[in-house]
């Protein structure tokens, strides 16, 4: 009988020196160095970690090529989701480029940063989607609830291309439950009704809330995403160390773990480690 592996579907390395991480400032101290593979090892060891996928930080495609590199000598890295600038000529040329690399997994446009919060309705040219399809390259959405209708437009025109939702579409916890529930809730709901079967990523949350959340904080948020994505589409992921910012490894994993640990073991492997790995073809 094969040993489930356990992968953290969502964390980041960087190195502020590079420049190119406009949202990474000095002021921000605990996240402000250098973040790399040895850093998080033990970490990832005491939760039972095997793998990770390291998403980018930066929409450059100089930091995907420096993801890439550390991708290359660290076997715990499956897998990257890079940046390509969609909206460009030279998009499928990138993509082509970069998805040489095997383990070169998804996109990332940074959507939630971007002025324009339907820029994915309409500003992707259609040539670079389609050639994300036919290379089975997947397609990562940060998104709010406010880009909701814009992600189904998108979706509903490229049904087969593969998405996922990072962070649970960053619910505002800290505004509390009578006011951060809606309009997020229905938009998770009509995100996972697509045919096509959104994934989501169950990351991201300790980071909305409050500090000194609970897990009764992030309970409702949890038992709606398990209930809209079933067990199946869900898929457990970090945000180390955007997570050092409001939380730890640890006790996010621990309470991730708790919360589905009702559920029967193999549909905890899925959420933990099987569910990455199909998705991102690791």
């Amino acid at each position: 009988m094969t040993t489930p592996m356990n992968i953290d579907a969502h964390q980041h390395y960087w190195d502020p020196a590079r420049g190119d991480y406009g949202w990474l400032r000095p002021e921000m101290k605990p996240l402000y160095r250098v973040f790399g593979p040895d850093d998080l090892a033990a970490l990832r060891e005491a939760a039972g970690v095997q793998k990770t996928v390291v998403v980018q930080a930066a929409p450059t495609v100089e930091e995907t090529r420096y993801l890439l590199d550390l991708a290359r000598n660290d076997d715990s890295i499956a897998g990257v989701v890079g940046w390509v600038p969609l909206d460009s000529p030279d998009a499928t040329t990138i993509i082509d480029e970069l998805a040489r690399e095997p383990k070169f997994k998804a996109v990332r446009p940074m959507l939630q940063d971007l002025p324009d919060d339907s820029w994915i309705e309409h500003a992707p040219r259609s040539e670079a989607i389609e050639r994300l399809i036919d290379l089975d390259l997947a397609f990562d959405a940060l998104i709010f609830a406010r880009h909701v209708p814009s992600l189904i437009a998108f979706a509903t025109r490229y049904p087969t291309l593969r998405i996922v939702v990072d962070h649970g579409a960053k619910p505002p916890i800290r505004d509390g439950i009578d006011v951060g529930w809606q309009p997020w809730a229905d938009g998770i709901a009509q995100l996972a009704q697509l045919p096509q079967k959104l994934h989501c990523k169950l990351s991201g949350l300790a980071t909305e809330a409050n500090p000194n959340w609970t897990d009764e904080t992030l309970r409702p948020y949890v038992t709606h995403l398990l209930e809209q994505f079933g067990p199946e589409r869900l898929m457990w992921g970090s945000d180390w160390p955007v997570l050092d910012m409001n939380g730890s490894y640890s006790a996010w994993h621990d309470t991730a773990r708790s919360f589905t640990s009702h559920l029967e073991k193999a549909k905890q492997d899925a959420i933990f480690g099987a569910n990455a790995r199909a998705f991102y073809r690791l």
